[in-house]
């Protein structure tokens, strides 16, 4: 087993579209911290773990090779955390091939992304087999031994729906869980291609008879399957013939609720030391003072005042689109998120 960092790792964990990307942005600046952005959400924890034991050609696989989970996360690769330049002409891979750790992961730690892609290949594939949460702690301690940094961060957004899975299998990880005001998250949610998605074959599921919500508040339950699950609703479902058209906001109103409820679940046994929660507003508002918390959750010793002033230039002001909503429309997406709201003390 691969020697633990001094530091603890840490994820952040949250429902997406509420700065999670900010915190990796702010994360990679800092010079003894290892920022993975996107990791897990091109990979795909469901693939990874569909056996607990793994070889390293098998784990180099799934990092370095597309399947149908990274194929539709690449449907619309221009959002923001699409960090490969397919429009490169010098550019190695393009949409069809990209590897899922080039996808954000690697181009977000170096510019040297194609280089270190294939430094990563041998040191991967001559590990023996072995529990597949130890092949991902090799990969991200060796990566802050070649960077010089004393921990690793991962960030991905949604990760709430795969959460469990990653505090099951990294116990000795703390807890980031940043979250935004309902109402405007359940809005930029309405616009992302993803999430969009994954509310619509939610919505396909429960129209079925499925309501794989529920099934995370079982974790052991939903642990076990979802690496089946997962992959078997990626190949049922046809994102061409799934109705986008009927979204509403409030559809993302309350996928946003049930995501808070189910952080309540997964997140109010670890103990205080373990688990830092931050308020998007609050970071805006206050970013020094919010940075300093942040990196002095992970670890005191790793506070740096040049790397506090830099990182706070990085929040910036952020209108709310709610009242741009019809009155109807606000009375809908207030109605679908006010327990989550009320929940984290959110005004309405």
């Amino acid at each position: 087993m691969v020697k633990p960092p001094r530091i603890p790792p840490v994820f952040v964990l949250s429902t997406g579209r509420c700065g999670s990307t900010m915190l990796s942005n702010i994360l990679n600046l800092h010079p003894r911290v290892l920022s993975l952005s996107e990791f897990f959400s091109y990979v795909g924890v469901h693939q990874l773990f569909r056996s607990r034991h793994s070889t390293g050609l098998r784990m180099w696989h799934y990092y370095s090779k597309q399947r149908n989970h990274t194929r539709l996360m690449l449907r619309e690769p221009s959002y923001e955390e699409f960090l490969y330049p397919l429009e490169d002409s010098a550019a190695r891979f393009n949409k069809s091939n990209v590897p899922p750790v080039m996808c954000a992961a690697l181009p977000h730690i170096t510019s040297e992304y194609e280089v270190l892609f294939d430094e990563l290949g041998p040191v991967v594939q001559s590990q023996p087999k072995q529990l597949t949460a130890d092949h991902l702690r090799h990969l991200f301690v060796s990566l802050c031994e070649q960077f010089s940094a004393d921990t690793w961060v991962e960030r991905s957004g949604g990760s709430l729906l795969f959460g469990s899975r990653l505090i099951r299998e990294f116990p000795e990880a703390r807890v980031v869980h940043i979250y935004r005001d309902g109402r405007d998250t359940a809005i930029s949610m309405y616009h992302h291609y993803l999430f969009r998605l994954i509310v619509v074959t939610l919505k396909k599921l429960r129209g079925s008879g499925v309501d794989p919500i529920s099934l995370m508040y079982r974790r052991k339950i939903w642990d076990s399957i979802s690496p089946w699950l997962t992959p078997l609703v990626n190949m049922v479902i046809k994102p061409e013939k799934l109705p986008f058209d009927e979204l509403k906001i409030s559809d993302f109103a309350a996928f946003w609720n049930a995501m808070i409820a189910i952080s309540d679940h997964l997140l109010g046994d670890l103990p205080t030391e373990r688990l830092l929660n931050m308020k998007f507003e609050d970071m805006l508002a206050e970013p020094e003072v919010h940075i300093r918390r942040l990196i002095r959750f992970i670890d005191p010793d790793l506070e740096d005042e040049e790397w506090v002033r830099e990182a706070s230039s990085i929040p910036q002001p952020a209108r709310s689109k709610f009242a741009n909503l019809s009155s109807a429309e606000q009375d809908a997406v207030v109605e679908a998120c006010f327990p989550g709201l009320k929940r984290l003390g959110y005004s309405v």
